[in-house]
């Protein structure tokens, strides 16, 4: 998102009485009062803050500033939280921050919790500045309390202003509500003088907390542009594709199962005795009609706002490539093409995609390798090479041509394979056949890559045309230098940018010119979950569920559901997608192969209550110590992670929970 002004906290004084701006704060975040006892004349008013545009803009921008930095490793527990994605421990050669790999690793904990967006840290600099996203909406209240303010604000920005952000106080109470749990809400600022009773808030209600955000969209979304005009500077700011596709992930999120009569919190309940997480099964069925409704109204306004599903053909009309790598490069260029028509939602702050490209590119020549030209350290897990289908458009497990073959045995890649595999080269089983999301996301052991200013050709008419990375110890991507190197055997080449390219003899890299929106929402996001929502709303499955999920799949090259099970499944799977169940398994594997290393993977696995399953593996990769065939290829075991029921919300921190008697731990903790 394009907001560039980070306005330090103004504390106010209006009318004679000092407004609380922290002391809601303190009791939710544990931010210390005593700076309101004495407020000196030279500190801004209220009037002053708003007393003409340019001032109030700028409050406004103070607001966006509190919006987390999506894909961001440093600031998103997603990218590096869940088992995608596999990172040493210390990258000093960008001083990269690897402390959402802790949550992964089971060092969560409630004396310094990891992705602490709850309560701020005076002086930090760590997460989001310091900064409570509490502090967040507080200053969204104030800036919708006197935004009728400022003289010359012509009354159509004072309404889109105002829209936006009410869009940013929803968003910063869904992510306290997808992170922590049922949550207060903070429907306004409170009075210094306001009794005890009402500052010391309580966690609301699931339903509760629902419905107020939900008003907040709905209130926004009247408010707000269907489109963003001024594209050159404003793109990632709100409008009513934005607010609407929130609202459906938001309704999806409250209809999935870990909010949704979830029997692991019915006792989780504050000291009124109010029951926090529904437990009425009768309405159960009616949250995902709602999401589905949700999820209707946002797609059907996308469209007409003009998004569609991108097609690289479009994006990039070029006669000389391939089939097999237009189809590659359909689903990371969907992810990272900025600004593509199939980008909902995006983060165009640029300093964190640009450390991703880094961590994302492999060497392409030595002098890469010796000066930092890439570092390829953001290293999909085995697991996760597994999970992509095969070329027939079904898991490996459930593909019959893959029953009884040894994915660890040799084989030699011939001229047919040459566009995903260099010709001749030796590689194992497991890399071939696989379906072209697998080739455009991930760069293996002889694998090929697409760009670095090698874009108007790939190997079409030859076979050395393209990139081809080797990952073996002691060759040009092999294990080398600890902070630079895979230590799976394995990149992710979709979020590194084809345009991005490191001459040849660099000892730098500079991926400015194609950073790009990292994708919040996309369409292909909202199209799943539709296709998710129907589904369980339905009592079986039926076209409506096929139509969303085939369309995702026939943009690279797969064919629809049914079909593609029917053909290719062995004997016990073929029906796997004329049940509600088969379906919902089906679904959730497509979100995970069509979204992988986007982020979703962390929250869907909490949301579907699978996070228990998944996050109680092995982190696995190859043994990136092998210098060949024989021992590179050794399925190694790098970590045991421990998932335990607690871990699907954050705690919050210790010494915040002692300024509010009324505020339950999360729950487990």
């Amino acid at each position: 998102m394009k907001f560039m002004i980070d306005m330090k906290r103004i504390f106010i004084k209006q009318k004679g009485k000092i407004l609380l701006v922290g002391c809601f704060l303190g009791l939710l975040s544990m931010q210390s009062c005593d700076y309101l006892d004495v407020v000196p004349d030279n500190i801004p008013t209220i009037d002053h803050a708003f007393r003409n545009r340019v001032e109030a803009q700028k409050y406004m921008y103070g607001c966006f500033s509190f919006m987390p930095d999506v894909g961001n490793i440093s600031a998103d527990p997603a990218m590096l939280g869940s088992d995608e994605i596999w990172v040493p421990e210390i990258l000093a050669i960008y001083t990269a921050n690897t402390q959402m790999r802790k949550i992964l690793l089971g060092e969560q904990g409630t004396v310094s919790p990891i992705a602490n967006y709850w309560a701020s840290l005076r002086n930090s600099q760590t997460l989001n500045g310091g900064k409570s996203l509490w502090t967040g909406i507080s200053d969204c209240n104030i800036f919708l309390e006197n935004i009728h303010k400022p003289f010359d604000l012509q009354d159509e920005e004072r309404l889109r202003w105002t829209g936006e952000i009410l869009f940013v106080k929803a968003y910063l109470h869904y992510w306290l509500f997808r992170q922590y749990g049922p949550i207060p809400l903070m429907k306004k600022n409170h009075a210094i003088d306001a009794p005890a009773e009402e500052v010391q808030q309580y966690r609301e209600p699931v339903d509760e907390v629902v419905d107020y955000i939900v008003s907040l969209l709905d209130e926004a979304t009247e408010l707000l542009p269907l489109t963003i005009e001024n594209q050159a500077s404003e793109m990632g700011r709100p409008d009513k594709c934005i607010a609407l596709a929130l609202k459906a992930q938001l309704l999806t999120l409250a209809a999935s199962p870990l909010f949704n009569c979830n029997p692991d919190y019915a006792g989780y309940k504050d000291n009124r005795g109010r029951i926090l997480f529904p437990q009425d099964k009768s309405v159960e069925q009616t949250k995902w009609e709602k999401a589905v409704d949700a999820l209707k109204a946002a797609i059907d306004t996308a469209h007409v706002a003009g998004h569609k599903l991108y097609d690289f053909r479009v994006a990039f009309p070029s006669t000389t490539l391939s089939e097999e790598t237009v189809l590659s490069m359909q689903v990371k260029g969907a992810a990272i093409d900025r600004w593509n028509t199939e980008i909902i939602w995006g983060n165009s702050r640029t300093n964190g995609n640009m450390d991703l490209q880094r961590l994302c590119s492999p060497f392409f020549t030595t002098s890469h390798r010796i000066g930092g030209g890439g570092t390829r350290s953001y290293a999909p897990t085995l697991g996760v090479v597994e999970q992509f289908y095969t070329k027939n458009g079904l898991p490996i497990e459930d593909d019959k041509d893959w029953v009884g073959k040894n994915l660890w045995s040799l084989r030699t890649s011939t001229a047919n394979e040459r566009q995903y595999i260099k010709q001749g080269y030796q590689t194992i089983e497991l890399h071939f056949d696989r379906e072209a999301r697998f080739y455009g996301s991930i760069l293996f052991d002889g694998g090929t890559y697409y760009g670095n200013s090698r874009i108007n050709q790939d190997n079409t008419s030859s076979s050395t045309y393209m990139w081809v990375a080797e990952m073996k110890e002691g060759a040009l991507n092999g294990f080398t230098i600890g902070d630079r190197s895979s230590y799976t055997g394995y990149v992710c080449k979709k979020l590194s940018h084809y345009r991005s390219s490191i001459p040849d003899n660099a000892t730098g890299v500079d991926y400015v010119a194609y950073s790009y929106a990292f994708p919040i929402i996309r369409l292909a996001d909202l199209y799943l979950m539709y296709a998710e929502a129907l589904n369980e709303w339905k009592s079986i499955p039926d076209n409506d569920v096929y139509e969303y999920i085939d369309k995702v799949r026939v943009r690279t090259g797969l064919k629809g559901v049914v079909e593609s099970w029917s053909e290719h499944a062995v004997a016990e799977k073929k029906d796997l997608p004329l049940s509600k169940e088969g379906m919902r398994e089906i679904i959730q594997r497509e979100r995970m192969n069509e979204l992988a290393f986007e982020g979703s993977r962390f929250w869907d696995l909490r949301r579907w209550k699978l996070a228990k399953t998944y996050l109680n593996r092995p982190i696995r990769g190859l043994n990136v110590y092998g210098n060949t065939d024989t021992n590179f290829y050794l399925e190694t075991v790098l970590f045991q992670p421990k998932f335990e029921t607690k871990d699907y919300f954050s705690p919050i921190r210790t010494n915040a929970m002692l300024y509010n008697l009324n505020m339950l731990q999360s729950p487990g903790w």
